[in-house]
């Protein structure tokens, strides 16, 4: 199946080059994006996600260059164009292109880029089994709640863990564990799901509300408030999660190995899967 780009006005050839040097997006990592993942020719949950990319947009004062339901359409072609019934939609909106200076453009030019590719899909023993994960001080600027091209601590953290035998990086900010470098984390002890607040520090997870959503489902009691390092590495489950990687149990926290035994996460996961 191919996949599938689109670049300001057009789709093109994934492989074609498209991006010019005075890019805003490759000059500043001026602009924000979105992932979808698509289940069965379905894009899942994406009302959600595109609300999420207005706020962000918003945060920035960008001027999106379509509506959210030009958008929409925009996705359901490249899905067409792609065939693909599992798939990821990648999506950014730059400031445009425009003479290299620190202020905004005016007027002005915002360009939406879009790539459609095969889901990346979880080996379910991996599921089973859980990752390893690795805690690093969160030294990222203060709003990580906007989706924004600026990730280069992440990317400095995804490879820590990568160099590491380590699935993810875990932000803490002086010992209060945040969230991973592209995951939300969530704590179960005592029966009780955890997970650190939806303020500007985290990205407010579309995954991470879903699970909240399930656990009122199945009357687990969650408890967004901050949690230090030590109250993960005693907790009786925990688990990652991502658009891409659904809910992912952690078997192991730095050198804190967790039980095994993990039945609220297993619940937890059975409903998600039930959605799609």
């Amino acid at each position: 199946m191919p996949e599938i780009a689109y670049y300001k006005d057009a789709f093109v050839d994934m492989d074609e080059k498209v991006v010019p040097i005075q890019e805003r997006a490759h000059q500043f990592g001026d602009g924000i994006y979105e992932v979808i993942r698509v289940y069965n020719g379905k894009p899942f949950f994406m009302k959600e996600h595109l609300t999420r990319l207005q706020k962000s947009a918003d945060a920035i004062e960008l001027q999106l260059p379509y509506s959210m339901k030009e958008i929409e359409s925009l996705c359901d072609e490249g899905l067409k164009r792609s065939g693909l019934a599992d798939a990821e939609i990648y999506m950014q909106i730059s400031r445009g292109i425009h003479p290299r200076q620190h202020f905004y453009p005016d007027p002005a030019c915002s360009v939406f880029t879009m790539t459609v590719k095969q889901a990346k899909v979880i080996p379910e023993d991996l599921r089973k089994q859980g990752v390893k994960v690795m805690t690093t001080e969160d030294v990222r600027w203060k709003n990580c709640y906007i989706k924004s091209l600026n990730l280069l601590p992440n990317v400095m953290a995804k490879q820590k863990a990568k160099v590491n035998d380590c699935e993810e990086a875990i932000f803490h900010e002086d010992g209060i564990v945040k969230e991973g470098c592209s995951t939300n984390v969530f704590v179960i002890k005592d029966e009780k799901l955890y997970t650190y607040p939806a303020l500007k520090g985290i990205l407010h997870g579309i995954t991470r509300q879903i699970i909240l959503d399930l656990a009122a489902d199945l009357e687990i009691e969650a408890v967004e408030e901050p949690f230090d390092v030590n109250f993960l590495y005693d907790a009786d489950e925990a688990f990652i999660s991502s658009t891409n990687m659904e809910i992912m149990p952690i078997r192991q926290v730095d050198d804190a190995k967790l039980p095994s035994n993990r039945p609220l996460t297993v619940k937890l996961i059975e409903q998600f899967q039930k959605l799609y």
